[in-house]
């Protein structure tokens, strides 16, 4: 299986369990592909993506709109563009600097355009501006995939409240279930680069994994609970 492949499967199945907002669920599957953008064969995406970010800046600058947005996103590029494969991007340094970029991108972005729009509908904008990042950060076979499952959901789901933390989370999740997966590979990762070279593999991995599943387990019971409890009152 292709790795791109791998890491979403591996981030929706890691989502499944802690959330159930479509909204959620797809931004942990693009933080799963952020990593992997220091890696040579897209460095044509990472130059876009530096030059897409001036041009936001130049554009909300000429505006007078708060033009951070542009700085965060060459910013970004920057940080792709003078990372090592496997290194700082795939460390947990790297994981805590990317989520809080993204992070930023979606949450001014969303401030920005209720601000100048019409749009009253909260989900509606959160879901253009997800579908946008999407095109920024997937590989063209899964957005091929995602769109339309992205859209269906929103569909099935027509309405759901989405918090800045949850989005926070959700890009998080996705970015650590990327360095998770690597961890089982022959190379493992630096963990702790730039500041360490040491690097970790296999049981890193799996202690990870076990800490997720614990942690969306404890998150779980009291909803497990309270079926129990009503599964006990229709027996009684």
């Amino acid at each position: 299986m292709s790795s791109y492949k791998g890491h979403s499967i591996f981030a929706v199945i890691l989502s499944l369990m802690f959330f159930h907002n479509p909204l959620l669920i797809a931004l942990t599957l693009i933080g799963a592909n952020i990593p992997d953008f220091d890696h040579e064969f897209k460095q044509e995406n990472v130059y876009k993506m530096i030059i897409l970010g001036l041009i936001v800046f130049i554009s909300l600058y000429i505006l007078k709109l708060p033009y951070y947005i542009g700085l965060i996103i060459v910013f970004l590029g920057v940080t792709f563009y003078f990372s090592e494969h496997r290194s700082f991007t795939h460390s947990i340094f790297g994981v805590l600097t990317l989520t809080s970029a993204v992070g930023l991108i979606m949450i001014w972005a969303f401030q920005l355009v209720s601000a100048v729009t019409l749009l009253d509908n909260q989900y509606l904008v959160m879901a253009i501006l997800i579908a946008l990042l999407s095109f920024l950060f997937l590989n063209k076979k899964v957005l091929m995939v995602f769109i339309p499952l992205f859209f269906i959901s929103l569909f099935l789901v027509p309405t759901a409240e989405i918090t800045y933390i949850e989005i926070v989370l959700a890009l998080f999740l996705g970015l650590f279930s990327h360095v998770i997966l690597d961890s089982f590979t022959p190379a493992g990762i630096k963990i702790f680069a730039p500041l360490s070279s040491k690097k970790v593999f296999r049981n890193f991995g799996l202690s990870m994994i076990f800490l997720l599943v614990t942690v969306s387990i404890i998150l779980h019971v009291p909803v497990l609970f309270k079926l129990f409890e009503q599964y006990a009152l229709m027996i009684l």
